[in-house]
């Protein structure tokens, strides 16, 4: 859980937040992602609470059986359907992450196109998957996962090393600049603290609890009792490792400014306004800043400024932090799709050899869309992939929080053809406009409680479409 938890966002986007120049009453972004954090750790004990259990009690294989029990095929069917297009946007969003920093920092200066970049990872990442499946995954694992954060240690201990400080030397010093700050207290921020705790805790709520990748591995172990330990063992680990992962990125942001780099503005006039762009980075001959701010702060100095020996390291860590996410997303929605939207399980009219056979066209078709899906992010491409990451999260898995929250908390039936898909379909754009309406016509900010206002709304649509009289016994 924690390889495919601490993906390249946690690896590179996690401490280039921390010295990223923000709009509202904190120059920088500091420690305010820690307050997500808090956010997850509270979801863990919810989902150990609430959702573990119920999966066990029905003895489920896939989690969106659940739906299928509780309302009809077609709520199973809707609920596999998110799983798989937001595993599938969010894991191609940190493959492109780390696809494009490996392009960037090492092939673009060898000739070497996006595309095919993109391409060999993948092929990497399939063939690694294909003979093994989830097996291979579980027992690989552990060892990648181990070495990111030795990655993660060895950085840290070279920076403090390198600049003769202390950690609490280190820690005083990023006090000063504004760089250790957990709380937001602007309440039209997008990083408000509350609203991003609120968020934090319903994101994993959603990503974690309703995820078939994430409680494949937890119901797999041998009893409720020690699927829960596992959870909130793991929640507790994620307090520390994301904290030194925040830690990093002020120690990098600090080397970065002892050795030359700067912070800098550039105005341009787009569509007849004045648009302002943060820079940070180091100096060319010409003057001009190469802006390495946020997720490519981590890349720019792990390779460029650091001995050989720590870029080795970086290289590894960072390989490392791609393929459990990645590999486990790409079995995963294999799997859902065959199970839940194919009925593979239940198919005693197809051979063995035919259902392999099948297994893995499905597996190479998802490959091809991971594929277009990189090509999509870098078309976009967005400097800040974690925040990018939530924001996408809030509309793929709301409804699937909305689905199971009905489902869980009332004892409602829907028995109305397509009413579910047309509500699930329905909240996500609801919440689009209201965002787009939000943000264009007030100072508010709308952060990553768009999940809950997605799965509110859903839940109210699914309120609607009830079959009034008709209940569970």
């Amino acid at each position: 859980m924690i390889g495919t938890s601490l993906s390249g966002v946690t690896f590179i986007s996690v401490p280039g937040t921390v010295g990223k120049m923000t709009a509202g009453d904190y120059p920088f972004g500091g420690f305010e992602y820690y307050m997500m954090v808090i956010g997850f750790f509270i979801g863990y004990f919810i989902v150990a609470g609430v959702l573990l259990p119920l999966y066990y009690k029905m003895n489920l294989t896939s989690i969106y059986t659940y739906l299928g029990k509780r309302f009809n095929v077609e709520a199973h069917k809707i609920g596999s359907v998110f799983f798989i297009i937001s595993r599938a946007i969010g894991a191609t969003a940190r493959l492109y992450l780390v696809v494009n920093i490996l392009q960037i920092f090492l092939l673009e200066n060898l000739g070497v196109p996006f595309w095919i970049t993109a391409f060999v990872l993948l092929l990497m990442i399939l063939l690694y998957t294909f003979e093994g499946g989830v097996k291979t995954i579980v027992i690989t694992d552990t060892l990648q996962t181990s070495f990111m954060i030795l990655s993660l240690i060895a950085c840290i201990v070279y920076i403090l090393s390198n600049l003769n400080l202390s950690f609490g030397e280190a820690f005083s010093i990023l006090e000063q600049k504004q760089y250790t700050h957990f709380i937001n207290t602007d309440v039209n921020s997008k990083t408000f603290f509350l609203k991003t705790i609120l968020g934090g805790m319903f994101i994993t709520i959603a990503m974690t609890g309703l995820d078939q990748e994430m409680m494949q591995k937890n119901i797999s172990v041998d009893n409720l009792k020690n699927s829960k330990k596992n959870m909130l063992t793991f929640a507790g680990t994620l307090l520390f490792v994301n904290l030194a992962f925040l830690f990093l990125g002020g120690l990098l942001y600090l080397f970065a400014l002892q050795n030359g780099a700067v912070y800098s503005q550039i105005t341009n006039i787009v569509d007849g306004k004045e648009v302002v762009t943060n820079l940070f980075g180091f100096k060319d001959a010409a003057g001009n800043v190469s802006n390495i701010m946020g997720d490519d702060l981590f890349p720019a100095l792990s390779l460029g400024h650091f001995p050989l020996a720590l870029s080795v390291i970086f290289i590894i860590g960072l390989i490392s932090a791609l393929f459990p996410s990645a590999d486990g997303a790409l079995t995963a929605v294999t799997s859902s799709f065959c199970v839940d939207l194919l009925g593979m399980n239940e198919d005693q009219q197809k051979t063995e050899k035919q259902k392999k056979s099948l297994r893995m066209k499905i597996h190479l078709a998802f490959t091809v869309v991971f594929f277009v899906l990189i090509m999509i992010f870098k078309a976009l491409n967005d400097k800040s992939i974690v925040y990018l990451i939530m924001e996408i999260a809030g509309y793929t898995y709301g409804p699937l929080l909305g689905l199971f929250a009905f489902g869980i908390l009332t004892k409602y039936q829907i028995t109305k053809k397509y009413s579910i898909l047309a509500v699930t379909i329905l909240a996500p754009v609801v919440t689009y406009i209201i965002n787009y309406l939000v943000t264009n016509n007030t100072d508010y900010r709308i952060g990553v409680e768009l999940i809950i206002l997605n799965g509110f709304l859903t839940f109210v649509g699914l309120w609607l479409v009830k079959a009034k009289n008709l209940k569970l016994a």
